[in-house]
């Protein structure tokens, strides 16, 4: 498709320019589409949703994302800080083990 833009008046032109910006929203909105339905097939491959996959949504077993579990150890320093023994320890936690505090004196 081959238009003369030179033969077009400048009333022609904004039209077409504006067509143009429409027809890109539209083809923006028919490609993210077609993505999301081509993730969630994906995803339903292997027996997720795309929701549970991307984190929005609640786990296998019923869990929501994030910790559920209450927090075991506070910061002698500062009771605010908690940890609940799982994952990666904080660094107010190893600092602690490395002035000799024993973890059972940490706990709530």
């Amino acid at each position: 498709m081959n238009i003369d833009l030179s033969t077009l008046s400048r009333n022609e032109l904004v039209v077409l320019q504006e067509d143009v910006s429409k027809a890109l929203a539209d083809a923006e909105a028919r490609d993210r589409q077609a993505a999301l339905d081509a993730a969630r097939a994906a995803a339903s491959e292997f027996g997720f949703s795309l929701d549970e996959i991307s984190g929005n949504s609640r786990r296998r077993g019923g869990r929501p994302n994030g910790s559920l579990s209450p927090p075991r150890y506070a910061n002698p320093a500062d009771q605010e800080q908690t940890w609940t023994g799982k994952g990666r320890k904080p660094n107010w936690f190893t600092e602690a083990l490395s002035r000799g505090i024993n973890p059972s004196e940490m706990e709530l």
